[in-house]
């Protein structure tokens, strides 16, 4: 209880920077996901393409190593702090599992659906948005709601390039204090009031949606 009071601007300091940078990734994520998920079922060859290899690259590279980029290469030419490259890194690897995530619920609509929408004279841009995608999300909550929570844990990669995030000052608090055990209990802890409410309050629309079935 001494190490919380006495540390605890620190890390109230670092949840409050884990919370934005999960908040900008999650959103950002979110954006691009849903793009380069539509990309890959549109009828052009190109976009599909170019919407493959996105999620492939940034799927199959170690998130570690798509933050380290940023933060020593990326930022020779454009500035950018530990938090900016971090929060990057975070929201383009976690933007290739949401549109697999979007794209494999989008494919579980009825493709009537979308065929019933362009002989009615919508077009492709307006049956995916006012017809295919609300299904789609509603569909892909469970998956979605597991992608935010793991989003929310993966920022703990800001500790390894500076980006003053919780793991980060738990990490500095620990050497100051030489009391790991209890450091990272707490970190834990600061973890857990994150993630907790968000998978409640998913759980709370997977069955409010199931109700309106």
């Amino acid at each position: 209880m001494a190490l919380l009071q006495n540390n605890f601007p620190t890390f109230l300091q670092g949840f409050g920077y884990t919370l934005l940078s999960s908040i900008i990734a999650l959103i950002g994520s979110m954006i691009l996901g849903t793009g380069f998920a539509i990309m890959q079922i549109v009828p052009q060859k190109w976009a599909q393409v170019i919407g493959n290899v996105y999620v492939q690259v940034f799927r199959n590279i170690p998130l570690l190593i798509i933050t380290f980029f940023f933060f020593l290469v990326v930022s020779k030419y454009v500035k950018m702090s530990g938090f900016t490259s971090g929060t990057v890194a975070l929201m383009l690897y976690t933007s290739a599992f949401i549109a697999e995530t979007v794209r494999a619920g989008i494919l579980a609509v009825d493709g009537g659906q979308m065929e019933g929408a362009r002989a009615n004279g919508l077009s492709f841009g307006q049956a995916m948005q006012y017809i295919i995608l609300p299904q789609a999300f509603r569909i892909a909550l469970p998956s979605l709601g597991n992608q935010f929570i793991n989003l929310v844990k993966n920022s703990s990669i800001l500790a390894f390039v500076g980006g003053l995030d919780l793991m980060y000052q738990g990490n500095m608090v620990a050497a100051n204090t030489f009391d790991t055990f209890s450091t990272y209990i707490i970190v834990a802890i600061f973890y857990l009031i994150l993630t907790l409410p968000l998978s409640y309050y998913i759980q709370h629309l997977e069955r409010k949606l199931k109700r309106a079935l």
